[in-house]
Parts: structure tokens; sequence; C-alpha cells
């Protein structure tokens, strides 16, 4: 498997909390580079170094060739310059990360950031911190800022340990070819592509040392460089203090409060530059049917081509709590009966570009014959055809004339006719009141399924540290009785962070 994968992900921290040292983390390369210099990206930095050193201490002194080149375990093939998996860790900190994607600035997903840098100073050079703006500006004014921890980017009078990439949401058109359009560099191997989703709702606070008023804002930073504070109830027992991502909107207790807003996260495209596969890898979601700001919508029509072309591989995505948990206690996260309806979405996409794929086909094939039989007519039958083509050729079931306007005009709203087979929804809405219901009964026969080939890996679990069979198990279960009832054709899987996955 290894030898015909594309990726190799390890994912250091599956879960989303409460232990700190399994947070989210994940690591991506692509397997043509072969362990080079910069050739790793990774992908948030709740856990990093310890995630790394954990790995290592299971495989080092016993797993390593006379080359020093590890045996066995996720890090099969690195040569190890190092005795000790301390040593060893922040070699591959320093050397082979070369850039940490960060898909929201909560602290399960920066922590580890903020921790491991200061060994880069040993290194050679900075890292290269890439995300959205909005993400970027909350690490610079909340978490870099010689406050909570010293300024170590090489911004503001920093230390220079770090250097920001602001990378523009949905690609930059300026980079890129073909299906590679929109993609910067990640690392060596790798061009990945952001899309912007929505993690729920929050309500804007300015605290009292600031010196401001609530009522008029900051006097220091812009509305927009401010990002909101946000309150979990960790035993998710009485959410009532707290409303920061729930669904329905609850009305401020105060009128004059500031409106809620979105809190900004990512999903990355990672794109392998020697295959053209890709996988996406989500930070935290809300599921769309319960978002004020649904985004997902627009991940799943960009990735419906690649999963329809068998270019999209596989999923990273969260799904944080089981079925039991009830809507108004998600917190901007999601559940099995939520990433299933997210997947039907995926999954109408999908067929939608089947669908249309198939029409072209019989299209060309209508043309070539078409061609075919013009062949034997003769130059002046032909000019005849033309001119009464011209006067009174019409569109079928129209009166008007066939133009090349209309025909694309014709072609569009194939999309859009409830009669053209390409909606695939049912009557009727989610909840949200805008996005229609997939309609699993419309591919439930399709060979094969919409989403088969395509892997599914939970990440962000909410562990709930009792006695028992793991919560992890249990979302998996629902998850695979969902999908197997919709009939979507996807695997899903819990990833072991002692093994690598191969995709």
């Amino acid at each position: 498997m290894a030898k015909e994968a594309s990726f190799q992900v390890i994912v250091l921290g599956p879960t989303g909390g409460p232990c700190e040292d399994k947070v989210t983390g994940i690591l991506v390369r692509s397997t043509s580079t072969n362990w080079s210099p910069d050739s790793v990206v990774a992908v948030d930095a709740g856990t990093m170094l310890a995630g790394i050193i954990r790995l290592l201490e299971r495989y080092i002194p016993g797993s390593k060739d006379d080359e020093g080149i590890l045996q066995e375990g996720p890090f099969k093939g690195l040569e190890l310059p190092h005795e000790t998996a301390q040593a060893n860790a922040a070699h591959v900190f320093r050397e082979l990360i070369g850039t940490v994607l960060i898909t929201h600035p909560h602290l399960d997903h920066i922590s580890g950031l903020a921790i491991n840098t200061p060994i880069l100073e040993a290194g050679s050079g900075p890292k290269t911190v890439a995300a959205l703006p909005s993400v970027l500006t909350a690490i610079k004014n909340h978490l870099f800022n010689d406050v909570i921890w010293p300024n170590l980017s090489d911004e503001d009078g920093g230390a220079g340990l770090l250097t920001y990439q602001r990378l523009v949401e949905g690609g930059n058109s300026r980079f890129g070819t073909g299906e590679g359009r929109g993609y910067v560099r990640a690392c060596n191997g790798l061009l990945t592509k952001c899309l912007s989703i929505s993690h729920g709702r929050c309500r804007p606070r300015f605290y009292p040392e600031s010196g401001t008023n609530p009522r008029l804002g900051s006097t220091v930073f812009a509305p927009d460089q401010l990002l909101p504070s946000r309150a979990i109830s960790v035993d998710n027992a009485d959410g009532s203090l707290y409303s920061p991502a729930r669904s329905p909107r609850l009305p401020p207790s105060n009128p004059k409060e500031p409106l809620t807003t979105t809190v900004e996260s990512s999903a990355f495209f990672l794109r392998d530059r020697h295959t053209g596969n890709e996988i996406i890898v989500f930070g935290d979601v809300e599921p769309d049917s319960v978002s004020h700001d649904p985004q997902n919508k627009r991940v799943w029509e960009t990735a419906a081509p690649k999963v329809a072309s068998g270019i999209l591989r596989a999923l990273f995505i969260e799904c944080s709590y089981t079925d039991a948990v009830n809507d108004a206690y998600l917190y901007g996260h999601m559940c099995p009966r939520h990433l299933i309806a997210e997947l039907k979405v995926l999954a109408t996409q999908v067929m939608n570009v089947r669908e249309l794929d198939n029409t072209d086909q019989k299209r060309k094939r209508e043309n070539s014959d078409f061609a075919d039989r013009d062949s034997n007519v003769s130059p002046r039958t032909k000019r005849t055809q033309s001119n009464a083509g011209q006067r009174g050729r019409r569109i079928e079931g129209t009166s008007e004339p066939r133009t090349r306007s209309n025909l694309r005009d014709a072609f569009e709203n194939l999309s859009e006719s409830p009669s053209s087979g390409y909606t695939g929804y049912t009557e009727g809405a989610d909840p949200a009141g805008d996005l229609p219901t997939p309609n699993p009964v419309r591919w439930a026969d399709a060979d094969p399924l919409p989403l088969a080939g395509l892997s599914v890996y939970l990440i962000h679990i909410k562990d709930y540290m009792t006695d028992g069979p793991p919560i992890s198990d249990q979302i998996l279960s629902e998850l695979q009785a969902h999908g197997k009832e919709a009939h979507l054709g996807c695997e899903f899987f819990m990833p072991n962070p002692a093994e690598g996955i191969w995709i």
C-alpha cells in the first residue's frame, strides 16, 4: 500500500481534549520526497514535539539499521541523526517540517506551536506559519504578543523564529494551471488551497484592561483585528451561562451588546505535486444545517469533481461527539448524524458531476455521428441547409431560434431545472431553511456508489475520560450505520497515532 500511496499522514493528536498531550496535530508528506528537508507540512499544532517523541520512543533504538534508518512505525524510512527520541524529534521539527498550517486559533490547535518554537533557535531559519489573515491576526494579538507568550515572529519587533504567510481564501488564482490553479506551495512536494468554514458563533467582547467601551469598540485594534472570546461547557451539562456557538441563535441578554459573529476555521486542500492526488484536512467545523453562516457546501462543490475523477482520496474531518449530544451543545462541532448529512451533500454534488459528464459524452457522440453524416452531403446542399437553419432553426420545445447564447443558457439551466434530473434533491429543506435535502434513494443503486474510494478519517474526538469503551468506538459505529443506510460508499476510520496512514 505504501508503494502505491501519494501521501503519508501521521496523526499526532486525534482528540479535541481534555487531555492536553493528544490534541489536534497532523503531519503530511508526499511519498515522492522520501523524508527530505522541508518535505513535511503540519496541519495544526496543538500537539507537535510531544506527539513526535511519543512515536519515536516506541521504536528507538531497536528498529534502526546500521545506517540509522528507522525500519518500523510511522516514521519508517527516516534517517535518525541522533540517539534519543527527544533529539530526533527536534530534528524533525527544525529540518523536516517546512510549514505549519493553522486552521483556527483555538488553544487545542496552536498550543504546541507556542511551546515548541524556542527550539528553532538552533535551526537555520524561521518556520513558516500559514493561515487565513484572521487566524494570523488572532495569533499575533492574543498569543505571540509578549503577554501570553513572547513575540517569536518576525513582525512587530519580534524574535524572528516564525514568519507569517497570509493565505488567500479560496486559493490564489495567480498561481498554478489546470487542476492546480489557485494552489500555493505548502512544503516540498505538496501544494495547498484554503477555504473558509464556520466553527460556530460567538459574542464579541472587549476586556476592561483594554480601556475600551464595549459599545464603542476598541481604540487599539480595528474591529476585524479582534478575535472574540468563547467559553466552553466542559461537562456538556448546562450551557445556559454561555452561548458561543449554539444554534438556534439566542438573543443577547443585553440588547445593546454587539451581534454575534462567526468563528472562522479552515479546510485545507493538500495536493501532491507528483501525482496530482489530493486530500482535505478540516479544522473544527459545524454543520451547515445549524449554522448561521453555512460554508461547507462551497467545500463540497470544490471537492465533488475531484471525488468523481478519483483525484480526491481522503478527508480528515472532526466528529467530536456522539449522536446523544443535542444540537444546542455541539458548540460549533460535528456529531455522526450531521457529518453524514454533510457527506450526503457531497454525494449529491458527485452524482451531479457524473451525470453532467455522461451528458457531455452523449453529446460528443451525437455530434460525431452528425459530422459523419454531414461529410456525405454535397457542398451545395450544406449551404442550403445552413441558410434554412439560420432562418428558422429553433430549440426543441420552444419558439426561440437556436443561437449559441441560447444553447449555453439551456445547458447551464440543466442544473437548476427540477425536471432535468441534476438536482438530486427531495422537496423540502433542512432546518437552516435554505439548503435542499439530498436524496440517497437517487444513488442507492449507483455503481459505483457516489463516495466509493473515499476514506474518511475522524479527528478531534472529545474524550469523556470515563470508564468503559472509548467514546471513539461509539462514534465510529454510529457513522458506519448511518453511512450504510445512506448508500454513500465511503469508509470511515479512526486513525491510530502509532501507525502511519498511506493514501
